[in-house]
């Protein structure tokens, strides 16, 4: 099996891209999530451009990491030598065994641009490479706007391959550094390449402005490309860089090669999520591979066809990029669906119980319910349906109340009357909370009177709260939809509630996803809180 290197330019290249932020110790954590995943090399930045990147250098080499850093850094200036420009002796005593070096390729740029002539430029590169190789390091050098060159210039392009080949470089990068180029140009230009310099190693990084960037690389791939440089999740200026969280397992399940350890791969998932969690991102659901909805299903003939034979429907299995199938409960969803959803959740269903549910659905999405994003309230309209189900406790009442006063503040406060357990022997509680408005004050006042009988709701956290307007020519008498995402630090569900009143429609999704943390299927986030409690 051919092997390609991976290389991940995220805390360089993907930095780059709108909203993108990390410390130095952030970016520590980066390099160690791509170091467990089996990358081959990390370019960790440009070590001349700024003390955070600086800090970070300094953090790496104290680290032992099976990755090999790379430091990124342009060719000298024009009219100097390498051995004196600032930059590149820094690269030079840098700890990191890779350097990358830009240089320019297209004349656009060196006539607009760095305003320096053809000939001085092809000094520039091998001047460059042969200052880092003869210090013994391995430089990659990228050809920025490759592909923009290759189409207005051939011949000039090969030279300033040739100049950096010749100087010592170990891998020569065709970059598509605009994302201009379609699939079939990259595939032409590589095979060239790799037909007019055969003894060397050729990578390629894209980036995606014209939706191509994963199709691109894996375009030069085919073409003789043995080194891919990427992002994770697309990360990248404008329309971001190739997405290796897709080129990964393309090039490891479809096309046959050799990119990262196969445990590796099924960690995708997770630390794809991670880096976006740890920028403060939502993960894209829909993003290929790894997204919550790319192995989901919602049609009840789809779902028919993967419970007979997931390849149906599945182009993989999604366990071996960590990821998980989902079965989304709708009106179009059939029998099939909601009994293996019971399935998935412990619950025996014969198909009497599976017909009713299913009507239950389609009688509440009419209404405005929206099961695919509430799966812990369709998992309680299971139970609900089959009998099931025991609720948290009896409501006898709950009040809000909303006061602004003259000096501008909002006070919030809510009262709630329940009994606990729900049964006719249960306690009476009469609790009131203030909050940050009537669903924080609400959820406040339950917690503080159900707690002490259900430690578990210790753990589970109101992690996301979405209003929409069902009916929006009713304006402020509109029909409104709450949906609710919590989370017990482990695993997260969706709650709902549809209600002409919005607080009664919180109300509703409020107390599904505290009931839906209570399951069986949760049984052992349950244990983990009793051992806690018993602990403490």
């Amino acid at each position: 099996m051919t092997a390609i290197v991976i290389y991940d330019t995220t805390l360089r290249d993907g930095m780059q891209g709108e909203g993108m932020s990390l410390s130095a110790e952030e970016k520590l954590r980066v390099a160690h999530l791509l170091d467990d995943l089996g990358v081959p090399m990390i370019e960790a930045g440009f070590p001349a451009s700024n003390p955070k990147e600086a800090e970070l250098f300094e953090l790496l080499a104290q680290e032992r990491l099976r990755s090999d850093i790379a430091a990124f850094g342009m060719t000298r200036r024009r009219d100097s030598s390498a051995a004196e420009d600032p930059a590149l002796r820094l690269l030079a005593d840098s700890f990191a065994p890779v350097c990358t070096l830009v240089g320019k390729t297209w004349a656009l740029h060196l006539d607009k641009v760095v305003r320096v002539d053809r000939d001085e430029n092809l000094r520039m590169i091998a001047d460059s490479v042969g200052f880092l190789a003869d210090r013994q390091k391995v430089v990659v050098y990228d050809a920025e706007h490759f592909f923009d060159a290759w189409r207005e210039d051939r011949a000039y392009a090969l030279r300033c391959l040739h100049a950096a080949f010749e100087a010592g470089a170990a891998y020569l990068v065709l970059c598509d550094t605009n994302g201009a180029s379609l699939p079939h140009e990259v595939q032409e230009a590589t095979a060239a390449v790799a037909e007019a310099l055969p003894d060397a190693r050729l990578g390629i990084h894209c980036h995606n402005d014209a939706g191509c960037g994963v199709a691109n690389s894996l375009a030069a791939v085919r073409a003789g490309a043995g080194m891919v440089q990427g992002t994770m999740n697309g990360y990248g200026e404008r329309c971001g860089n190739a997405d290796l969280v897709s080129i990964v397992p393309n090039l490891q399940l479809k096309m046959g090669y050799s990119c990262l350890p196969e445990a590796s791969l099924r960690g995708l998932t997770e630390a794809s999520h991670f880096l976006a969690e740890l920028l403060n991102f939502t993960p894209d659901p829909n993003q290929p591979y790894v997204g919550t909805n790319a192995f989901a299903h919602k049609g009840g003939m789809h779902v028919a066809g993967v419970a007979a034979d997931p390849a149906t429907f599945e182009h993989i299995d999604p366990a071996a990029v960590g990821n998980r199938r989902e079965l989304l409960i709708s009106e179009l969803s059939g029998k099939g669906t909601v009994l293996q959803r019971a399935e998935q959740s412990g619950v025996e269903l014969d198909d009497a119980a599976a017909a009713r549910v299913v009507e239950r659905v389609k009688a509440l999405e009419h209404r405005g319910f929206h099961f695919e994003a509430a799966d812990g309230s369709f998992d309680l309209l299971i139970r609900r349906q089959t009998g099931g189900y025991e609720p948290l406790f009896r409501l006898e009442s709950w009040r809000v109340i909303a006061e602004k006063r003259e000096d501008g503040r909002v006070q919030t406060e809510a009262t709630i009357k329940i009994w606990v357990p729900p049964t006719l022997d249960g306690d009476r509680y009469v609790k009131t909370a203030e909050g940050n408005g009537p669903v924080n004050a609400l959820d406040t006042a339950l917690r503080a009177a159900i707690t002490e009988t259900y430690p578990h709701l210790a753990d589970i956290k109101l992690v996301n709260y979405k209003v929409r307007i069902l009916d929006e020519a009713k304006a402020t008498g509109a029909v409104t939809r709450v949906l609710l995402d919590a989370s017990d630090g482990t695993d997260t569900w969706g709650a709902i509630g549809v209600s002409e009143n919005v607080i009664e429609a919180s109300w509703e999704a409020l107390v599904d996803s505290l009931e839906a943390g209570f399951l069986p299927g949760r049984v052992h986030h349950q244990r983990r809180a009793a051992a806690r409690v018993a602990a403490s």
